[in-house]
């Protein structure tokens, strides 16, 4: 019996080409989500930048464009942390179909006091979670027209020694910033994987799949004027980090594999191979307060309540 041919080892340098194909990515201007954007865009795909800012949004497709022939990249006006504006920014986009999404986009505060969005919540977990959460409802039917479509979140390192308190999702008590942060992606985390075992159960070809990008620090970071500027100091002040961390274009490529690679499956979470914080990507092993499934229907319910949204999965949503 002839033997089946190994699948090429995948090459975080030559991505395949998705020429034809459209991505959004939430939060593409800047950071890991500007790297995620610039490696889409050599595939040969349009991508389509999701962003508040619209000069840092035409910077970023500049830097793109200036370093990705003939680059197709788009800005896409969006505000996660108004949850009114959602509808409008999908039907700003124009499509009748989306091959993926990644949900990078998110806010990280250092100091207190709390601040809350106009609808009144706090603005991390407004962000991060319910933002992403409501956007899903709208861009559920060009996913689930796409066959093989496939929604990305970005986790994080910091959710992993967390817990959600569910009867306190937004922190409101003994308000800690970095604590509210790591919980708003934590719940970021849950909700992805809740939302691939309803997807798996409404017989949908759209897979959710987590990942996280490790240690990434400005330092270790190619410049990319004006979007980023990494002075030599900065460079070798930093360059022993390199062993423990790594820049945010090394950070991207968990995204951008779980974006474009055939061998992604629904429900996995994906991560820099060295210790979850550095070098190329690959499957790890979910986190075990990650697979409470009970906490994750909770949190999906209550995510329904605070945003006045009842995201369904099924096979042919409706808007």
């Amino acid at each position: 019996m002839p033997s089946v041919p190994k699948a090429p080892q995948w090459d975080v340098h030559r991505l395949p080409r998705a020429a034809g194909k459209s991505f959004l990515i939430t939060g593409g201007n800047a950071g890991i989500g500007y790297f995620v954007a610039e490696q889409l865009a050599s595939t040969g795909a349009t991508v389509v930048l999701g962003s508040r800012d619209m000069a840092k949004a035409e910077a970023a497709i500049a830097s793109i464009s200036s370093r990705v022939p003939a680059a197709k990249v788009e800005h896409l006006p969006l505000d996660l942390a108004d949850l009114a504006s959602l509808e409008g920014s999908v039907d700003a986009l124009g499509l009748d179909r989306l091959d993926a999404v990644v949900y990078n986009a998110g806010v990280a505060l250092d100091h207190p006091p709390l601040r809350k969005t106009k609808d009144g919540h706090e603005l991390m977990f407004a962000t991060n979670h319910l933002g992403h959460f409501a956007l899903t409802h709208w861009l559920a039917p060009l996913l689930m027209a796409t066959p093989g479509s496939r929604i990305v979140t970005t986790g994080s390192f910091a959710a992993k020694s967390e817990r959600l308190d569910l009867d306190d999702l937004q922190s409101t008590h003994d308000y800690q910033p970095k604590r509210a942060y790591a919980r708003s992606k934590l719940a970021q985390m849950f909700f992805a994987f809740e939302l691939d075992r309803r997807l798996s159960a409404a017989g949908s070809t759209t897979l959710s799949v987590v990942v996280h990008p490790g240690g990434a620090l400005d330092s270790l970071t190619p410049s990319r004027p004006p979007v980023h500027v990494r002075t030599t100091g900065e460079r070798l002040r930093h360059l022993p980090l390199g062993l423990l961390v790594q820049g945010k274009e090394a950070a991207a490529w968990p995204a951008v594999r779980a974006v474009l690679d055939p061998s992604v499956c629904g429900g996995q979470m994906w991560s820099p191979r060295v210790f979850g914080l550095r070098g190329t990507p690959t499957v790890e092993p979910i986190w075990n307060h990650l697979a409470d499934t009970t906490t994750a229907a909770r949190l999906w319910t209550a995510s329904c309540d605070l945003t006045g949204i009842d995201l369904k999965i099924t096979t042919a949503p409706v808007r």
